[in-house]
Order: C-alpha cells, then sequence, then structure tokens
C-alpha cells in the first residue's frame, strides 16, 4: 500500500503506538519554548530575552535528544544514555539558577521577574519529566520530583525570594514536575503494556501451531507405533520358525510384508492430508485458534452436502489460510464464508490487518504472492486437482482477501436454502455457524 497513509497503515499497533508515543515526546520541545522562551520577547527587554530564548531552546533540543535515546533503552534496543542524562540534570539546574537571577537582578519592569520565574518553573519542570523516564522505581520518581521542589525553594530564599514566594514556587514545581514526570511514567507504561499484548498473542498462536503438530505426533504414533510393534512380533516368531526349519515362516514374513506396506500407505495418508482434512472440523478449528489469539473470526455458509473430494480440498484452503493469517499482518477481524451456486461452491477468507505489499488487486492464480511462502503455490496444486482455482491478493484498504472455486459434480446436491412459501416470508434456516461448531 503507497500513497497517502500507506506508511501508518503498514506498520503493527505496537509500531503505530511507539511511533505516537515518540512524536509526542517530539513535541515536548515546542512546547517547552513556546511557553516559557517566547513570552519573554514581550516583557523582558533586549538582549536578555535573547538569552533566555537560546537557553530554553539548548535545554529543549537537549531533552528531545535525551528522551528519544532514553525510549530506546526502555525498549532494549540500547544501553542508558548516562552521559546525557547528566548532561540534561546539569543544564537543567544551570538554566533554572539563570533564570532566577534574572529574574531577581536583571532589568527591571512591571513582568520581567514573572517572566524570568516562569523560566525558572519550567524549565526544571520538563528536565524533571525527561529524566523520569530513566527511573523504574516510581518511589524515586516521587523522591525527584519533591527533591526538586526543595531544590528550587532552597536556591530561591538565598537569591533574594521572599519566604512566600519560594514556597510558591516549589509548590509550582511540584505541580508542573509531577504532571511531566506521570506523562512521561505512563507513556513508557503505556507502550511496554501494548508490546507484552502483542507477544502474547504471538505466543499463542505459536501454541495453536505446537498443539496441531502434537495432534498430528499422536497420530503418526498411533500408525506406526501399532504396527511396528505386530512387525517386530511376526519377524522374530517367523526367524524362530525358520530356525526349526517351518514353512510357517514364509507365511509370516508375507505377513510382515503386508503389514509394512500397509504402514506406508497409512503414514503417507497422515503427512498428505492427517487422513483427509475435514471441512467442517477445519472451519471450527480455525474459528476456535483464531480466537484464542485475539482475532474475531465469523464462519458462515452451508458445509453438508458437498463431496468428500470437495472438502477436502477446501479444508485445506481454510487450514492455510488460518496459518497465513496468524503469522502474516496484524489482524483483528477475519470472515469465512462458503457459497453454493451455479455449480460451483466458494470459499472466502478475508482479514484485515495486511501487511504493505504494494497497490493493486493481485490475483493471479499462478504465482504466490511476495512475502506469502510456498503455501499458496501448494493450495492451488490441490484445487487443480479437482479443477478449481485459488485467487489472492489486497481487497482494499488493509484488506486481504483469499477465494478458492471448486465446480460441483453434477450428481452432487448440496443442502440448499428452503425457497420462500407463497405469500409469506422464507422458511427459518440453521444458523451456518451452529453448523460448523456442533
Amino acid at each position: 500500500m503507497s500513497g497517502r497513509g500507506g506508511w501508518w497503515r503498514g506498520k503493527s499497533t505496537p509500531a503505530k503506538v511507539e511511533t505516537y508515543t515518540r512524536w509526542s515526546f517530539h513535541t515536548f520541545p515546542f512546547v517547552e519554548v513556546a511557553t516559557f522562551a517566547l513570552p519573554a520577547f514581550g516583557y523582558v527587554p533586549a538582549p536578555v530575552n535573547w538569552i533566555l530564548f537560546l537557553l530554553v531552546s539548548a535545554h529543549a533540543a537537549l531533552g528531545a535528544v535525551t528522551a528519544s535515546l532514553t525510549l530506546d533503552w526502555t525498549r532494549g534496543r540500547r544501553p542508558l544514555p548516562v552521559r546525557l542524562l547528566w548532561a540534561l540534570g546539569t543544564a537543567t539546574v544551570v538554566i533554572a539558577v539563570v533564570s532566577l537571577v534574572v529574574a531577581l537582578h536583571g532589568p527591571r519592569g512591571t513582568d520581567n521577574g514573572a517572566a524570568a520565574g516562569t523560566v525558572f518553573v519550567g524549565v526544571l519542570s520538563f528536565g524533571i519529566g525527561t529524566l523520569a523516564l530513566a527511573v523504574r522505581e516510581t518511589r524515586r520518581m516521587v523522591y525527584g520530583v519533591l527533591g526538586a521542589a526543595v531544590g528550587a525553594g532552597a536556591v530561591a530564599v538565598p537569591a533574594g525570594v521572599p519566604a512566600p514566594g519560594a514556597a510558591v514556587a516549589a509548590g509550582a514545581v511540584v505541580l508542573a514536575a509531577g504532571f511531566f514526570t506521570f506523562t512521561s511514567v505512563f507513556s513508557v507504561w503505556l507502550l511496554n503494556a501494548v508490546y507484552e499484548l502483542d507477544e502474547a498473542r504471538e505466543t499463542r498462536a505459536r501454541l495453536a501451531v505446537a498443539e496441531e503438530r502434537l495432534r498430528f505426533g499422536r497420530d503418526l504414533h498411533d500408525v506406526m507405533g501399532r504396527n511396528l510393534a505386530v512387525v517386530a512380533l511376526k519377524s522374530e516368531l517367523a526367524v524362530q520358525l525358520a530356525r526349526r526349519g517351518r514353512p510357517e515362516a514364509v507365511e509370516q514374513m508375507i505377513e510382515v510384508q503386508r503389514i509394512a506396506r500397509e504402514t506406508q500407505r497409512e503414514v503417507r495418508e497422515v503427512v498428505r492430508g492427517y487422513r483427509e482434512a475435514d471441512l467442517r472440523t477445519e472451519l471450527a478449528g480455525a474459528q476456535g485458534v483464531l480466537t484464542a489469539a485475539g482475532i474475531d473470526c465469523e464462519v458462515s455458509g452451508p458445509v453438508t452436502g458437498l463431496p468428500a473430494e470437495t472438502q477436502s480440498a477446501l479444508g485445506w484452503v481454510v487450514r492455510e489460510a488460518t496459518t497465513n493469517v496468524l503469522r502474516h499482518g496484524d489482524a483483528g477481524r477475519c470472515t469465512v464464508s462458503l457459497r453454493v451456486a451455479e455449480g460451483r461452491v466458494t470459499l472466502t477468507v478475508e482479514n484485515d490487518g495486511a501487511p504493505d505489499i504494494g497497490t493493486g488487486s493481485r490475483t493471479d492464480t499462478d504465482t504466490a504472492e511476495p512475502g506469502r511462502g510456498s503455501g499458496l503455490a501448494g493450495l492451488r496444486e490441490r484445487l487443480r486437482e479437482v479443477d478449481g482455482v485459488l485467487r489472492a491478493g489486497p481487497a482494499g484498504d488493509d484488506l486481504f482477501r483469499l477465494t478458492a472455486e471448486v465446480p460441483l459434480p453434477p450428481d452432487s446436491v448440496p443442502e440448499r436454502a428452503p425457497a420462500p412459501e407463497p405469500g409469506g416470508s422464507p422458511r427459518p434456516v440453521p444458523h451456518p455457524v451452529s453448523e460448523v461448531t456442533s
């Protein structure tokens, strides 16, 4: 998906939340400059206003870089930027003291002292809020906010600020620094929570795949274990009979040969189709697996009455489509519909959260989509055995659709919806989902 919005739609949900969080922190420097530095031009004469503007702008830029690198540290992508954190802390203290000196001993005017005092509180608040990103314990964050407030009061009183004014300044630092600290901590907590939920969802998907592998292993064990035990017993019996010169040894070896061939056939059936993929079972399994993975799955359409070969082929389509939904993209909704019309049965699987795979609605039936592996190519080969076709590709913004069409034999008459009664409404039809999951 290219064009406007394609860059955003191509991101996963955790990546979107991380991008939003980062850009939120990137706006803080502009807020700091616009709120505390620019007003100085209206109240503080030159060149002091330019000094305050440059100092606050430098502090805001340093805070933005520190916040970006510290966010990488919270995600485990880089070491903690200790030097930058020390630099930001030092710059915060120095600029706050300079603004306080300007407020007390700078050019006198009606609002000069108030403007410089606002810079004092603002720089401390943004600095403490950014430094809180590098702290994991809530107790230390509270100590940092209270320490900044006490330090502001302790510096203000010796500098000549009356005690009531120093108390007001300390209270303002507590409120402002506490707000920005809470904002930083909550943003990091939300980002980590989203990533943890996404990892839990992937874990559920992997567990679903592992459960399917265990089912395959149990089927293979049932086939091989029993037959190999019989082969071992009959081979031992044949050896004993052969040593005694008994002609029955030949019959036992013939029986061993027959069991070996039967085992080979059963193993081939297990490997190829898990003893034939049943469409009803695959639909119910897909709905259960996707729901367990946090994906809203709706299944509709008639299942009974379809030929066994058609059900087996479509069952494989459902199995592969479910795997693709779990492994690719970031789906939140998936619909599976089965429709019988004009001598053909059509299976459609559509999901949102499709990854960015280019523009257009690619629906060719001979090659697999880029990045989709060889699963779709294998499905096309299976469908060709029953004269079916497979189409797969984007179906609009953020959607991916897979459609399989299989012709029905002339003598196949699947169940259809009952015709409307004369002068009345159609008779009720059983809900398709209950057909599948019952």
